[in-house]
């Protein structure tokens, strides 16, 4: 018999892996604080938990695609307490990894186990079912939670104990943040050189100057045009300075991204 299974979080990235959950026939239980955003769920199938606890008391494994730290914390103080022994949370957010690392203490002491399972590729990979996962925890984790990850994931990789999926998701982000930034200085430095702009995206796009980063930067008609998906790269590169405090590494990513972030972000 399938797990019961509960998610939280329906928004521009949890949305579609959760219309991938009951599409794929899972039986599904959501809550959200704005339950009107739970009516095309409803429609296929899926049944809306009445608070995070009832939730929590319901499912198996319960999903969470939330926005920061504090919120996966906030949700979390609510699913512990109501979750039973042998139960699994996994978290899709980006977070601190020593946010998951202090929960999986908290979980272990209930018998529940957590599994931290960022994920890349956005909302369209999620529609796709081929989002990656980046994961940390233990191996009979991962196994437990495969019959639902394989709904919206295609590439699921286990990177180590629970935190390494964050850090390996904060680096990622960090990297198409700065690939960004060198992006929109290339053409600059293009433009200034009198190369036309069309051909050195041609041209960048064959040779070993190119990467997904500046793919997106060439298509962008400013980069206002990026303003929400770097609001989502800003809070990850602070994640990255908070988890590498003084790091030469962590800061020459964070140069290599600043001004692109600040452009897009403000003009």
């Amino acid at each position: 018999m399938p797990e019961m299974i509960g998610f939280i979080g329906v928004g521009s990235q949890g949305g579609p892996m959760a219309h991938r959950i009951v599409d794929a026939g899972l039986p599904l239980t959501l809550w959200a604080r704005h339950p009107e955003a739970l009516g095309p769920y409803v429609a296929k199938g899926a049944g809306i938990a009445a608070d995070i606890t009832e939730l929590g008391a319901l499912s198996e494994h319960v999903g969470i695609c939330v926005v920061d730290d504090s919120d996966v914390v906030q949700v979390a103080d609510a699913l512990i307490p109501a979750m039973r022994s042998g139960s699994r949370i996994a978290v899709h957010s980006t977070v601190l990894p020593a946010t998951v690392i202090d929960l999986e203490r908290r979980c272990a002491e209930k018998g529940i186990m957590l599994i931290d399972a960022p994920v890349s590729g956005g909302p369209s990979a999620a529609e796709a079912g081929e989002l990656t996962l980046m994961c940390g925890g233990r191996q009979e984790a991962l196994d437990a939670a495969l019959p639902v990850f394989r709904t919206f994931g295609r590439s699921i990789l286990l990177l180590g104990p629970v935190g390494s999926g964050q850090c390996a998701k904060i680096i990622t982000n960090a990297m198409l943040s700065a690939h960004m930034g060198v992006a929109m200085a290339a053409l600059e430095a293009g433009a200034a050189l009198d190369l036309d702009r069309a051909q050195l995206i041609d041209v960048v796009g064959v040779s070993v100057g190119r990467s997904l980063g500046f793919e997106i930067f060439s298509t962008l008609p400013s980069p206002q045009a990026f303003a929400h998906d770097a609001s989502n790269l800003l809070k990850d590169m602070g994640l990255l300075r908070a988890a590498l405090p003084g790091n030469t590494g962590a800061r020459e990513l964070d140069t290599a991204s600043a001004r692109f972030l600040t452009a897009a972000l403000h003009g």
